[in-house]
């Protein structure tokens, strides 16, 4: 009975401590949005540059980010951005979208996609944090 609770507690923790791995840090995104800001901006007032702007993200259909001159690739992916979609994107832009005009070897590491989306997708359309 002892054992079977000490591995019990063992389980427990484990789970714990591999969710919390895994969890969302918009904080650390925020840092992570750095390698973006050359191209990207988000927030309010945030304007197009050499990339779109990123408000609003989550539901954005790709190629849509009004007064942006987007790639025929972008415009005729047919993908909705939503959490599965961008991170897949993320790790390597130019294989889920080819052809797209984004020139960025991607991010491999999984926390710090996950801390990105946290951070990004925290943004309306309008800039303003939900």
């Amino acid at each position: 009975m002892k054992n079977l609770t000490l591995n019990a507690l063992i389980i427990v923790t484990s789970m714990a401590a591999a969710s919390g791995a895994l969890a969302q840090d918009a904080a650390a995104g925020k840092t992570s949005f750095n390698k973006c800001l050359a191209c990207h901006a988000i927030g309010e007032g945030a304007k197009n540059k050499v990339g779109p702007e990123l408000n609003g993200i989550d539901g954005r259909k790709s190629g849509t980010a009004p007064d942006y001159n987007y790639s025929d690739a972008n415009k005729n992916s047919g993908i909705t951005w939503n959490e599965a979609q961008f991170k897949e994107y993320i790790k390597d832009p130019k294989a889920k979208i080819p052809g797209t005009k984004m020139a960025f070897a991607g991010i491999k590491n999984e926390k710090e996609i996950n801390d990105l989306w946290a951070f990004i997708s925290q943004y309306d359309k309008d800039g303003k944090t939900k």
